[in-house]
């Protein structure tokens, strides 16, 4: 899964076409799966996208030690190498298990 995440997360048009893809093909699976419209697929989706981005944007993160990177004004604990691109990537993944999941328990829980 890590030698697909860097080369998806490479570039920015390669992380957007394949976060693109992927959540595609998730609000497809809710749709057919659980009988859920488009609209509401997406929604719901984007909803758990955002907040497990927050959760996932700090892991890794190093700050940045090297003197001679540190510019002016510069927090001390800004991380050295974010990677958004991978953990854009790593969000979606992860979101989309989370939708799939939470569509199942829904009826079970009378939503």
């Amino acid at each position: 899964m890590s030698g697909l995440m860097r080369v998806f997360g490479r570039s920015t048009p390669a992380t957007l076409a394949a976060v693109a893809v992927l959540v595609a093909i998730f609000v497809a699976l809710g749709v057919s799966l659980f009988k859920l419209t488009v609209g509401g697929g997406v929604a719901l989706y984007f909803v758990i996208w955002w907040t497990l981005l927050f959760a996932i944007l700090p892991l890794r993160n190093h700050a940045e030690t090297r003197p001679e990177h540190i510019v002016p004004g510069q927090d001390p604990g800004a991380p050295a190498a974010p990677r958004l691109r991978e953990k854009a990537l790593l969000t979606t993944v992860v979101t989309g298990f989370v939708f799939l999941g939470a569509l199942a328990v829904f009826p079970l829980a009378g939503l």
